[in-house]
């Protein structure tokens, strides 16, 4: 069949990498795709969230199966467009509807969804610029630190945690009345703070029938030892050594469980994943959010230790017979680290020159922002290249990862040396 994955990063080319090896994929499609995707795919260059533009691409190109990757196209409803519109009714399509999106697309609907299936989470309550005064005697009731958290989509941004209650106070005001997070920040969810270790979960499901995909832990913060400002990720680590089996066991009964029947009770159209991004607080989970889509870095650990055949998986989630395909996962680890443009996540330059790429070995790398230029392959984004790595654990597969990283080059190249630190 014919495959198209929308988007361009390295969660991208990382399912490019894994549909490749399909026996079921014939012709590969990605858009907009990066310079990693070209080299096993035809790169589209159209917009993800240009609907009619994807329309037009899946006709011309006689695909059967689309990919979504981020959650820009999920939230303004691609899939609802699908089934409304009648060209594209027998097209696969894997993610949720507009409304199963709204668990990402909203953090007070997704915190309304957890408490009406009893899903463990922090408490918390929701905030409009006309209820700022209630907002700020909201947080007099708290302790330190200050979770503070943009309703709609912020590209990761969205989320303060503050020490101090004059400065919770301040930010909250900048965010619900100078919009600090544009209209992401019009309802802020103020949550009491979790103390534990993070982690994440991805669950592959019809509406009906779940898949538990392999857990992994990403590193968020630019900075050594997580410090410093908030990214898209740079690197990640899989599986995740302090999730054994017993507390697989309650995140499965308490958390994966009680989200897809929630769905199905709620007759939510939701075939594609469901990211959980949980806490461990003494021996028990928590989550923290939903996102609606794979991760990215975790992708990048998460899809290379997936041994079925994932077009297999993602035609079974389509049909509703999940239950069907065996899940079969490799036993080693997997870890990969984000090599990023100096300056981000703030500003940083484009274009430079990448090389030493064709002397990595016994490693993985995926393009997240790459781009072609005159034959050359340059950087075109923050998050430039993932390396990725598997061996007998984590750290085996870090040291693999770190070796592959001293042959690369580009100018301004940052990347974390402490990826795992914490574990």
């Amino acid at each position: 069949m014919n495959i198209l994955i929308l988007g361009s990063g390295g969660r991208e080319h990382t399912f490019a990498y894994k549909i490749k090896q399909s026996h079921r994929c014939n012709k590969l499609f990605v858009a907009p795709g990066n310079a990693g995707t070209e080299q096993i795919a035809t790169n589209i260059p159209i917009s993800v969230t240009d609907f009619e533009a994807i329309k037009q691409c899946i006709l011309d190109n006689d695909i059967n199966l689309v990919v979504v990757g981020p959650e820009d196209p999920l939230v303004q409803g691609i899939v609802d467009y699908f089934s409304e519109t009648k060209e594209l009714k027998n097209v696969m399509i894997i993610g949720p509807s507009k409304v199963g999106a709204l668990l990402e697309g909203s953090k007070q609907r997704a915190k309304e969804f957890m408490k009406t299936h009893n899903i463990p989470t922090a408490g918390y309550q929701s905030f409009t610029k006309e209820t700022l005064e209630k907002g700020k005697q909201f947080l007099e009731t708290l302790k330190p630190p200050y979770v503070l958290k943009a309703d709609g989509l912020a590209a990761g941004k969205g989320v303060l945690i503050l020490q101090n209650i004059e400065e919770a106070k301040q930010e909250l005001e900048k965010m619900l009345c100078e919009a600090k997070f544009g209209e992401a920040s019009n309802t802020v969810v103020i949550e009491e703070f979790l103390d534990g270790i993070e982690l994440s979960v991805f669950v592959l499901t019809d509406g009906k029938n779940y898949k538990i995909l392999p857990t992994a832990k990403d590193y968020k913060r630019i900075g050594e030892g997580d410090t410093g400002l908030n990214t898209g990720g740079m690197g990640a680590v899989s599986p995740v050594p302090f999730a054994d089996k017993d507390f697989m066991q309650k995140i499965e009964h308490q958390i994966v469980k009680p989200t897809v029947n929630g769905l199905s009770k709620e007759n939510i159209d939701y075939k594609g994943f469901v990211f959980i991004g949980l806490i461990k607080v003494g021996n028990n989970p928590f989550v923290i959010e939903y996102n609606v889509r794979m991760g990215d870095p975790e992708t990048e650990v998460v899809l290379p230790r997936i041994k079925t055949d994932l077009v297999e998986l993602l035609e079974a989630t389509f049909h509703q017979n999940l239950e069907t395909v065996n899940l079969e996962v490799d036993t080693r680890a997997a870890a990969t680290v984000m090599l990023v443009s100096g300056g981000y996540p703030e500003a940083y330059e484009k274009g430079k020159e990448i090389t030493g790429i064709e002397k990595v070995e016994d490693a993985i790398f995926f393009h997240a922002g790459t781009t072609t230029k005159n034959n050359k392959i340059v950087t075109n984004g923050g998050r430039v290249l993932a390396i990725t790595s598997l061996d007998k654990d984590f750290k085996s597969a870090l040291e693999k990862s770190y070796k592959n990283i001293e042959k690369l080059h580009f100018n301004t190249m940052y990347y974390r040396t402490d990826i795992g630190f914490d574990l």
